[in-house]
């Protein structure tokens, strides 16, 4: 008797969460398609809400603060029930966050944090370690050059951003206490293929044509792979000449793995919106609060995964 009344209470809970969900309208301001990892998370959001019945309202920001800014001005005037913002940098944010709160609209921050003094602005931020992501990057270059000295450049992610600032951290942290593996340039890529093969230009062409760089780390997988192109531009084989390290496991790097030019990803889910729709359920039901922070999962992948990570990601909407 018991145990058939846990279950008709079980049911009974899906299925108020699930008409909760379907009264939900939410508007996401994405960063923009800027990258293959960002397209996917877009994707994903859809497909989530979707499995969910929650309305989404997408507004692409064209890697441009001030659009955000318009589109959370514009989801608060239409009374959304709750507003996702995937921030383009951490500052800024205060004024149009006190006007969320103000319409008592909560918002999650979803892939990368925001700086404000009143944390309270936000409800949660659904994100991946970005510290950790960068140390499980240099870690592996420590441990593959055991003890012998390597030149490092470094492609950035777009500048005050709090994922660029992070994955930097992390990767310097983790050959600190090895001096023979020193960042020698380092610049902004924007996160994008053609200025990450750009910026690989320039450091090729001061580093006497790419001799002087045993690796690249990049911020993300599509300045790797414009990084990548660039090398073989030079005459020189990315992979093996210089090694390529990047964040994110999008199909293409593992294309790159498959063909001898990738070493290495750190993946970052694409799913951020999942986490954040079913917190959100669960606050307008009943009012439970999520954590402050929603931390995703994140692995390190070699060549050996990679037909197996492409064939994955397809499935995810890559």
């Amino acid at each position: 008797m018991l145990k058939r009344l846990l279950i008709v209470s079980t049911i009974a809970t899906l299925i108020s969460g699930a008409a909760y969900a379907e009264s939900l309208t939410v508007g996401f301001s994405q960063i923009g398609s800027e990258s293959g990892w960002r397209a996917a998370e877009t994707s994903v959001a859809k497909e989530q809400a979707k499995q969910r019945g929650i309305t989404l309202k997408i507004a692409d920001a064209q890697q441009k603060q001030e659009n955000q800014i318009k589109a959370v001005r514009s989801f608060i005037a239409q009374g959304v029930d709750a507003i996702f913002i995937a921030p383009v940098v951490q500052t800024g944010w205060e004024p149009v966050l006190e006007e969320a709160k103000d319409a008592k609209i909560p918002v999650f921050l979803l892939d990368r944090n925001i700086t404000a003094k009143d944390t309270s602005l936000y409800m949660s931020v659904v994100t991946a370690d970005n510290v950790y992501e960068g140390k499980v990057a240099g870690d592996w270059l420590v441990k593959q050059m055991a003890g012998k000295p390597c030149n490092v450049v470094e492609l950035q992610g777009t500048v005050g951003a709090s994922v660029a600032l992070d994955r930097k951290k992390g990767f310097s942290n983790a050959i600190a206490a090895t001096p023979d593996i020193k960042i020698i340039r380092t610049q902004s890529g924007d996160f994008t293929r053609s200025k990450g093969k750009e910026v690989m230009e320039s450091f090729i062409k001061a580093e006497d044509r790419g001799k002087n760089i045993c690796a690249v780390y990049a911020h993300n997988d599509d300045m790797a792979i414009g990084a990548i192109q660039a090398i073989k531009e030079a005459g020189l084989k990315p992979g093996s000449d210089i090694k390529i390290i990047s964040i994110d496991a999008v199909p293409d790097i593992f294309k790159a793995m498959l063909a001898g030019e990738a070493n290495l990803t750190v993946e970052l889910t694409p799913n951020m919106a999942g986490p954040a729709f079913d917190a959100l359920i669960a606050y307008k039901k009943d009012g439970t609060m999520p954590p402050k922070v929603i931390q995703t999962e994140s692995k390190a992948f070699g060549p050996e995964s990679a037909q197996q990570q492409i064939d994955l990601k397809k499935s995810m909407g890559y």
